[in-house]
């Protein structure tokens, strides 16, 4: 879309609504599969990076979040790198035909950008959330800055969220047709929290309130703000999710200036309905904006993002992404996940915190697993061993900051020298 036609008015909310159904559900036979992978950075003596020396690190593959001038190239698989407000490093990979090719991918170049941070003396650990360091925000964007001051009157989580998580998403094609999409999205909402469960290995996060939660990350968001991460469900994702999104709180508004934080509590509806609000009418480019700051379980941004997983541990993000292919791969196994669903729909909370020592979503996650490694046409042994750890109730192992991952950094700038 042009610039000019970002600049256009929104005329009414069954227009505003319109466009929203069409840029957020793509409609299109489902081929594709993509992933976003985080990484806590470090220090050789577990600190945080600064920005600038990430920005050395990374050189022409740096976003021009922290290098302005960066031609902010891809690296040689496709993927983008970015880096999130507490100095996390993420890479979003391109779109692939299968988890096959996308593991091919993404694999090769998280080993490059690993590189790339060893011969700087920066480390990356594959870990959802931090458990020794404060929160502290790298990134001074005005966006950030309005999130944290927004989230800071919820509590802690806001800030915890944005520094101290890190995730494993992946993403995938909305689906051929209204029927499917609808199909597909209930499956990816209804399998959340025994996928939740089953993945969850985040129990400690430095500067997190007490109180024993399986996976700390996904607790961040779901005691953040219900308002922005909760899609409510008529049957109809793409109806549901264009009147949702308007009646949502800004929370900010890009500007000129160094301040873009958005009057509490109103909402693009309401913007639209008295320009007076913020000064001037809503345009196209506003919209398309306010919904980066939707952070539903599921966000529906062309494609279908899943956003519920935490970060794996080194490589083992493949798991969860070939048992959606297998669980997404025909509108048959589809229709099964979803029933093998049961009463563990919308139990979010419940996963969380209990993880696998609950029974009934530890019992679900073992027979998505199952079902998903039945039909995978390549991953179905990894699954099958997903499958049995979840049946034993033991989460991912998984890497943290330590003296150890520190000590593998100074053996590199002895082995540098």
């Amino acid at each position: 879309m042009s610039s000019n036609e970002k600049s256009l008015e929104l005329s009414s909310r069954p227009a505003a609504e319109t466009y929203v159904a069409s840029v957020c559900f793509k409609v299109g036979p489902p081929q594709l599969i993509g992933a976003e992978l985080e990484w806590l950075t470090h220090t050789a003596d577990g600190d945080r990076p600064s920005l600038s020396s990430m920005a050395t690190a990374l050189g022409e593959y740096a976003p021009r979040s922290i290098a302005s001038d960066s031609p902010a190239l891809s690296l040689p698989g496709g993927s983008a790198v970015t880096i999130e407000p507490g100095g996390q490093i993420e890479l979003s990979s391109a779109p692939h035909a299968s988890v096959l090719e996308l593991q091919s991918a993404l694999d090769s170049d998280a080993r490059v950008l690993t590189g790339l941070m060893n011969a700087a003396h920066l480390g990356m650990v594959s870990v959802p959330a931090d458990r020794d360091r404060d929160p502290i925000r790298l990134l001074v964007l005005p966006r950030y800055c309005a999130m944290e001051n927004r989230f800071t009157t919820v509590g802690p989580y806001g800030k915890l969220m944005m520094c101290n998580t890190a995730a494993a998403q992946v993403s995938v094609d909305a689906g051929a047709d209204r029927v499917q999409i609808a199909q597909r999205w209930e499956m990816l909402e209804a399998v959340g929290p025994a996928f939740v469960a089953g993945f969850a290995c985040s129990p400690t996060l430095q500067g997190a309130p007490d109180g024993d939660w399986a996976s700390q990350r996904m607790r961040t968001w779901l005691e953040l703000d219900a308002s922005r991460t909760e899609v409510p469900s008529t049957g109809d994702p793409i109806s549901d999710y264009a009147h949702w999104a308007l009646d949502v709180p800004l929370l900010c508004i890009p500007g000129e200036g160094e301040n873009w934080e958005a009057p509490v509590g109103i909402t693009f509806a309401n913007w639209m309905d008295d320009h007076a609000l913020i000064g001037r009418p809503p345009t196209i480019g506003d919209l398309d904006y306010h919904l980066t700051t939707l952070f539903p379980h599921v966000r529906a941004c062309g494609h279908l993002e899943i956003r519920y997983l935490d970060a794996q541990p080194e490589g083992q993000w493949v798991i969860p992404a070939a048992a959606f292919e297998a669980l997404l791969g025909s509108p048959a196994v589809t229709a099964q996940a979803t029933a093998l669903t049961g009463d563990t729909r919308g139990r979010w909370i419940d996963a969380a915190r209990d993880g696998l020592t609950d029974r009934d979503l530890r019992s679900v996650a073992e027979r998505l697993l199952r079902l998903a490694a039945d039909n995978s046409p390549h991953y179905e042994s990894i699954l099958t061993d997903a499958a049995d750890r979840c049946r034993r109730g033991d989460p991912p192992v998984g890497t943290t900051i330590t003296a150890s991952s520190a000590d593998s950094i100074c053996q590199a700038d002895r082995e540098s020298v």
